[in-house]
């Protein structure tokens, strides 16, 4: 049984728009039916939730992930970060080195798995090498970003249905776009519209859900009118009051929930190692 005594147990939310930071508890372990439900409810308070010195084996992740959800599986004909038709690595390697995946780059501000049918739920990411600077990780809070709209833009935008390309089908080459104005683009893919306002479906919180740089395109509004409303909606969501900046420490895990923020990635130097591994939970269709 677990080891875990609740007197040590403890979740401190952090001076910031979002999260929580998780002390006193053992991944590795058998966690207590109680802590479970306390984290789950702490999630959906926090959006983020920091586990600091975690020492786990890739089974031992995946065995603490399962206590909030199933694999994140996508379709075999829209590809996700690390798939190959018909198979997709149960745990990612978040890696500058040894075959990982997402290089030393910036990443923009995005949600993960947006451009599926049904998006994950969250993501827990372990960090087992971190460089010495750069490379932080910044959670941004969609739900403050939606409360802080006036009436008219949320009234505006209320009904509105968003569809997200599959950015691992663009051309590598061709200039990035930042929404689809051109409508000769034939689809090479099916295409999967949610609410660009959603209702996290537990909290019951409404959600400005829009990524910052992926290629977009409004349902339904003239071209110009939608790539209009999406700058000026990116322009609100770009704003330090919404988000934390994360600096890891190795022993990390910080699970997200990727229904109501965004995440992004500072560059790093290619010389440093960053390794880290992801586990991606199921989640249901947006609405």
């Amino acid at each position: 049984m677990s080891t875990l005594t609740l007197t040590e147990f403890k979740i401190t939310p952090l001076n910031a728009p979002l999260g929580a930071v998780i002390t006193g508890l053992d991944a590795s372990q058998l966690v207590a039916p109680l802590v479970i439900l306390q984290l789950k409810q702490a999630l959906r308070d926090y959006h983020i939730l920091i586990f600091k010195n975690q020492k786990l084996t890739e089974e031992q992740l995946l065995n603490f992930a399962f206590y909030f959800g199933s694999l994140f599986v996508p379709p075999d004909d829209i590809p996700v970060l690390a798939s190959q038709p018909g198979v997709t690595p149960v745990v990612i390697p978040i890696s500058n080195v040894d075959g990982g995946y997402t290089g030393t780059g910036e990443l923009g501000f995005h949600s993960d798995h947006k451009w599926t049918p049904y998006p994950s739920s969250g993501s827990l990411l372990y960090a087992l090498e971190v460089p010495t600077q750069g490379g932080d990780t910044y959670w941004l809070n969609l739900n403050l970003a939606y409360e802080a709209l006036d009436d008219a833009t949320k009234e505006r935008i209320a009904d509105l249905e968003l569809i997200t390309y599959n950015p691992f089908l663009r051309d590598r080459n061709a200039p990035r776009s930042k929404y689809r104005l051109d409508k000769s683009i034939p689809l090479i893919s099916p295409v999967f519209p949610h609410p660009l306002v959603r209702t996290h479906p537990e909290s019951g919180k409404k959600i400005l859900y829009l990524d910052y740089d992926t290629e977009v395109e409004v349902v339904g509004l003239e071209p110009q009118e939608g790539a209009e409303l999406i700058e000026q909606l990116r322009q609100h969501l770009n704003q330090p009051q919404f988000y934390y900046k994360h600096k890891w420490s190795v022993g990390d895990i910080v699970y997200w929930d990727n229904q109501a923020t965004l995440h992004y990635r500072e560059a790093f130097d290619p010389n440093e190692r960053r390794v880290m591994r992801r586990v991606s939970l199921a989640g249901s269709r947006p609405f």
